[in-house]
């Protein structure tokens, strides 16, 4: 966990940039929060794992969701290959708008998807790990959650990450 700077003190900043302009996130890997999922979010952007995927769902008033290579929603993997185990924190809640969790199928799921709250979501505390939320860029957050959205959530015309990056 070492090799990235910041990590173990928390505040590790990754810089998102989108077809629709950039946002930069704030990583919470304090101990006790979600070290192992900022690991692997760090990982996955140091590789360029997330440069050219889309934005794979948005749902407006909810989360906008992405890191899925495939583009279906469906694929993606851990830096270590497969999945790997929640890091729930009683601490940490989606209490509000810009709120960066991981994406699962069911628990101990965790691969390389993630999502950004467009509003509160405390149905998820507790189901979803927590690692990060938005620094800067909170306009372009809301107008990647107003893009229009076909019946199953997917934008209509592509919106990808240019490149995801640590500051």
């Amino acid at each position: 966990m070492a090799r990235f700077s910041g990590q173990q003190r928390g505040g590790q900043l990754v810089e998102i940039k989108t077809t629709l302009g950039d946002f930069v996130v704030e990583l919470y890997s304090a101990p006790g929060h979600a070290p192992k999922t900022c690991e692997n979010f760090l990982g996955l952007c140091m590789k360029g794992y997330y440069n050219g995927t889309v934005i794979h769902r948005v749902i407006p008033n909810f989360m906008i969701q992405m890191g899925d290579p495939t583009g279906t929603g469906r694929g993606g993997e851990s830096m270590w290959g497969g999945k790997f185990e929640d890091e729930i924190s009683p601490e940490l809640k989606h209490t509000g708008a810009g709120i960066l969790s991981m994406a699962n199928a069911g628990p101990n799921t965790n691969g390389s998807q993630f999502f950004v709250t467009l509003a509160p979501a405390p149905w998820l505390d507790g189901k979803h790990t927590i690692f990060g939320r938005v620094h800067s860029g909170m306009g372009v957050i809301e107008r990647l959650g107003n893009i229009q959205t076909d019946s199953n959530d997917r934008p209509t015309t592509d919106v990808k990450i240019l490149r995801a990056w640590p500051q």
